[in-house]
């Protein structure tokens, strides 16, 4: 991979927006741009990949935060909301069936968990995330907090590839 030059470039403050809108998570977003400069996009993505894997309960909360629920359009015209239609455009927004299934699913998820259900969904068909969410129905809370700092980070990864590229 060659040198992020863009990434390596951008001022701060324009930077840490971006990295928020790929993980809302301040200390991490800080952490890279303070790493600057990257020799090569592979090294920005391993510096990220090795600080989401440092997230708090209280950090991972926060992130959560800032994502939709799975089958939910996220509103807005931000990075984050564009990136988020995105990664859930294999959900059948027109299948009224499948909607309802997530919804009723989604709000049994978060009276278990106390939190938004989160599955890297690119490149993922409607029912598949259903099916994924049923099946982490059977997580305790505190394998089911693990299960979401790793699919913040494959998400969090995911954007920051757009960001370096």
């Amino acid at each position: 991979m060659s040198a992020p030059d863009r990434f390596n470039g951008l001022p701060k403050t324009e930077l840490l927006l971006e990295l928020r809108a790929c993980l809302d998570v301040p200390r991490w977003a800080q952490r890279l741009s303070d790493a600057r400069p990257y020799a090569t996009a592979a090294d920005v993505l391993a510096r990220a990949d090795a600080a989401a894997r440092e997230l708090t309960s209280d950090e991972i909360h926060t992130a959560l935060a800032a994502h939709p629920r799975i089958g939910e359009r996220a509103d807005g015209h931000d990075t984050s909301s564009t990136w988020s239609r995105s990664e859930q455009s294999g959900v059948n927004f027109g299948d009224d069936a499948l909607k309802s299934a997530l919804r009723a699913e989604n709000a049994e998820y978060e009276r278990r968990f106390g939190h938004v259900y989160l599955v890297c969904a690119s490149g993922r068909s409607g029912a598949e995330l259903l099916e994924v969410l049923r099946s982490r129905m059977h997580n305790d809370p505190r394998t089911e907090l693990g299960v979401v700092a790793d699919e913040l980070r494959k998400i969090a990864l995911l954007r920051l590839e757009k960001v370096i590229a």
